[in-house]
């Protein structure tokens, strides 16, 4: 057995890790199943308690209340993170193909437009429905087309058809870019799990968002225009007070839900241990303020971030919050030296001080004389008289840039801004300036965005796809299992052992790197087990020619795997880079059955030289006779 020793570690390693990793997926659909049967129980006392009580206010418990069992139990929220991820076609949700409309954004910048114009953009319009070509591009071969040059339209006399050309194509690229920055943020405040964001083509956005339950309240969420907002960040002394009445406050609600005692309150913060420190100060364990700060910002982990966001919509936790003030959080996270995510928790005016509507320019750019970078920003005449008496009241002060309820920036305002033209440091690198310029004009969507596709999946239905997607798999399997039992007999159950195997490490390697299955891609697995077989089908029938030739049992088996593996290398090899080309081109469910594919023939190639061998060798080694059916 010595000789086996390393390829069964091999074996039994892969087998360990796959089920590793798919234990979250188990683990999630138990707890899935626990916390709707706490919150049916929880539902019909409340109902009972109080038969009056009003569906939004009924949900608001229920929902405070699936907080409080998922923040008791971190693991809950962990093992959902980790387990396989279900596409739309099996959880339910919406599916959407948004286009940005450029040919708006050209009516607003067109100078002294004229019937032509309006008959070669309508032209252009049209063709671009059927083609991936920018508008802009076609747009300018129509008016070439007529003998004009484009300046007639756009620009100055002095620019020539190609820069006006390539300005244009800049401006339609950063309409893209700021209303795919503008959906996403909103599709994050909305509180999706696992949304799909990508861009298609030259200006379609591809919406997928799992789960979602009240899909006009989300039409109107994505296609409507953003808020930007101005708005005071408190100074410490107004907010640790606030922060430490919310401590309070949670630490006792939360001991009397466990029904257990607080520690003593002669207990200093210094003698406690983390669990300790927890459950005497909830809130702070998780929203960590640096005392050596001038600002009472709280930093929070991202894997914390759900947590503080359920601590603050308890209804306790509502009351100590003045009413004119709210949290909000950074739109991006930070990375510590740990690597881990960190958000900005910030207390500001709930009212803005100022609305992103009054913003005319914003430019990215590095600061010559400092070399870092920095974006200017330009107001209109009203926003200028405004920013002017902000400013001079509040210098010293922070304000924080907000859009869609996320704070992108908190700058602090040095002096007076008496023109409108304010200059904003501290970025990072130039990406993160780049990304405020795209906020700062986002005071709308660029471009009104039209839903082209639709397409709506009711949570039942996907359940439905799931159980008839496992079924289909389970009778695939077993067909498979028994013919190859019935027509190779001993060897046969070798070769379901290989399969078992191979499903077990798909499921395994789409559980470890967090891939979406779709039903497409439960398709792909159906297909690998048909397929997964074919390798020892064809080691099977060369061994059994050498058997016939009077060969050894161990000559055979030998001669059988080295004179199959051309075979089946050469079949599994295209279909793996058909695979490739499948990913790479396709989009949504066909990217999900390459995925699949693709890793059910290395987990089957891997099952048929590895597993099946390594039976074949030990079974020779035993002396066992070889029955090849």
């Amino acid at each position: 057995m010595k000789q086996f020793r390393a390829r069964i570690i091999m074996i039994l390693g892969v087998l360990a890790l796959s089920m590793y990793l798919l234990y979250p997926t188990f683990a999630d659909i138990q707890n899935e199943n626990k916390i709707e049967k706490e919150l049916a129980k929880y539902k019909e006392t409340l109902i009972q308690s109080n038969p009056k009580i009003s569906d939004n206010t009924l949900n608001d418990m229920l929902l405070v209340k699936e907080d409080s069992i998922m923040i008791a139990d971190p693991s809950i929220r962990e093992d959902r993170e980790k387990r396989v991820k279900l596409g739309l076609d099996l959880q339910g949700g919406m599916y959407l193909v948004m286009e940005v409309n450029t040919a708006k954004l050209l009516e607003k910048l067109v100078k002294n437009p004229d019937e032509d114009f309006k008959s070669y953009l309508k032209a252009a319009e049209e063709e671009a429905k059927v083609s991936d070509e920018e508008i802009v591009t076609l747009l300018a071969k129509k008016i070439q087309a007529s003998g004009k040059r484009l300046s007639r339209y756009f620009g100055t006399l002095r620019e020539s058809d190609a820069d006006i050309i390539a300005r244009l194509q800049e401006q339609e690229a950063d309409a893209v870019t700021r209303a795919i920055e503008i959906i996403s943020n909103r599709v994050n405040q909305y509180g999706v799990s696992e949304p799909n964001i990508q861009k298609q083509g030259a200006r379609r956005i591809i919406v997928e968002l799992p789960g979602i339950a009240k899909e006009e309240e989300a039409k109107r969420l994505l296609q409507g225009s953003a808020l930007l907002e101005f708005k005071l960040v408190k100074e410490a002394d107004f907010t640790i007070p606030i922060m430490n009445r919310i401590d309070e406050v949670l630490a006792k609600s939360l001991a009397n839900e466990k029904d257990s005692l607080l520690l003593s309150d002669t207990t200093s913060a210094s003698d406690l241990s983390p669990e300790e420190f927890a459950i005497k100060h909830p809130f702070y364990s998780i929203a960590i303020i640096n005392p050596q700060s001038p600002y009472a910002d709280a930093f929070v982990k991202e894997s914390d971030k759900s947590k503080v966001i359920a601590y603050l919509r308890r209804p306790e936790v509502k009351n100590v919050i003045p009413d004119n003030v709210e949290f909000l959080f950074s739109a991006k996270p930070f990375t510590n030296q740990d690597g881990e995510n960190i958000y900005r928790l910030f207390l500001v005016n709930k009212k803005a001080e100022l609305t992103g509507g009054v913003i005319v320019d914003a430019n990215a750019n590095i600061d010559p004389q400092t070399t870092e970078p920095i974006v200017t920003m330009q107001m209109n005449s009203e926003g200028a008289r405004e920013w002017a008496r902000i400013t001079g009241s509040n210098i010293d002060r922070r304000c924080a840039i907000v859009l869609d309820n996320a704070v992108y920036s908190a700058p602090t305002i040095q002096g007076k801004i008496p023109n409108g033209s304010s200059r904003i440091t501290g970025m990072a690198d130039m990406n993160e300036a780049k990304l405020l310029q795209i906020v700062l004009k986002a005071g709308a969507l660029p471009a009104p965005v039209d839903i082209i596709e639709e397409r709506t999946v009711g949570p039942s239905l996907g359940q439905d796809s799931i159980n008839k997607g496992f079924n289909s798999t389970m009778i695939g399997f077993f067909l498979v299992a028994i013919f190859m039992i019935f027509y190779y007999k001993k060897s046969g159950v070798v070769a379901d052992l290989a399969l078992f195997f191979t499903v077990i490490i798909i499921m395994g390697v789409l559980a470890g790197f967090h891939a979406t299955l779709t039903l497409p891609g439960i398709a792909g697995i159906i297909l690998t087990i048909g397929m997964a077989v074919d390798a020892n089908v064809l080691i099977y029938e060369r061994i059994r020619e050498e058997l016939k030739t009077g060969k050894t049992a161990k000559a055979s088996v030998e001669s059988g795997f080295a004179n199959s593996y051309s075979a089946i290398l050469d079949s599994n090899i295209t279909t793996f880079f058909t695979g490739i080309i499948l990913y790479q081109f396709g989009s949504g469910p066909i990217q999900g059955f390459a995925l699949t594919l693709m890793i059910g023939i290395i987990a089957s190639l891997f099952s048929a030289f590895v597993v099946t061998r390594l039976v074949f060798d030990m079974m020779v080694a035993g002396g066992n006779k070889i029955n090849i059916g």
